[in-house]
């Protein structure tokens, strides 16, 4: 195998679309990102931001053009790979704790985070009995973190992890992801609060119908 190349990013992407039919969702995107960074993917309903973070994820496939998740194809990288749907994918008639003990049994085969201590991370206590169901918006959305931070992943795909919080809730959410990032996680978030997410952002992408409508990478001074 050959030794990995120090200057590649985490997320490479070369001019790739992806289309359903004649309809165009992402048209000739290009990006790279470097570990512990993280880019906010900005723009309106339907321009394209959930398909990229799935395409990162390797769930679909690009129709054009070349993408790479850490120098492999997303499907083959997928064990480095953590994806928060915008749909809570927990049991909401099981505690936070419950459910995380449910999915660390999926991962019988990898060393993982203990429920309790993916709970603690995100600040949830691992002994409350309260069902998920009961949970506030902001308490479900960080277990929901919990729950993809389990596998120790190394890139982290969160999509609109601020939809319906409270200020104090999304502040503590924002606190969370930059407490990862100095830990060397990679992010990429989806959002339409740009106030709210620029301050963790080094990448702001902006997406319109499918297209790049603006870059700002805040740590190289760069805007187009």
């Amino acid at each position: 195998m050959a030794a990995p190349n120090s200057l590649a990013g985490v997320i490479e992407l070369d001019s790739v679309s992806k289309l359903y039919g004649t309809f165009v969702a992402l048209r000739k995107i290009s990006l790279t990102l470097h570990q512990g960074r993280c880019c906010v993917l900005l723009g309106e309903n339907g321009a394209g931001k959930s398909t990229l973070l799935r395409l990162i994820a390797g769930l679909i496939r690009p129709t054009h053009g070349n993408l790479r998740v850490f120098g492999e194809k997303p499907h083959d990288a997928r064990d480095r790979i953590g994806y928060m749907s915008h749909a809570l994918m927990l049991y909401e008639e099981f505690s936070g704790a419950e459910n995380l003990r449910y999915f660390a049994a999926l991962y019988r085969e990898r060393h993982t985070m203990t429920p309790e201590a993916a709970l603690a991370a995100v600040g949830l206590d691992p002994a409350l009995t309260r069902p998920v169901g009961q949970y506030s918006q902001g308490m479900r959305q960080r277990a929901s973190l919990a729950r993809i931070l389990l596998s120790r992943p190394d890139l982290l795909l969160l999509d609109e992890p601020f939809s319906n919080m409270d200020a104090t809730s999304a502040r503590q959410m924002i606190n969370l992801l930059a407490g990862l990032r100095t830990q060397g996680k990679t992010i990429v978030l989806t959002t339409h609060q740009r106030d709210l997410a620029e301050p963790l952002a080094d990448l702001l992408l902006t997406l319109q119908a499918g297209a790049v409508a603006s870059l700002d990478d805040k740590s190289a001074g760069v805007r187009a």
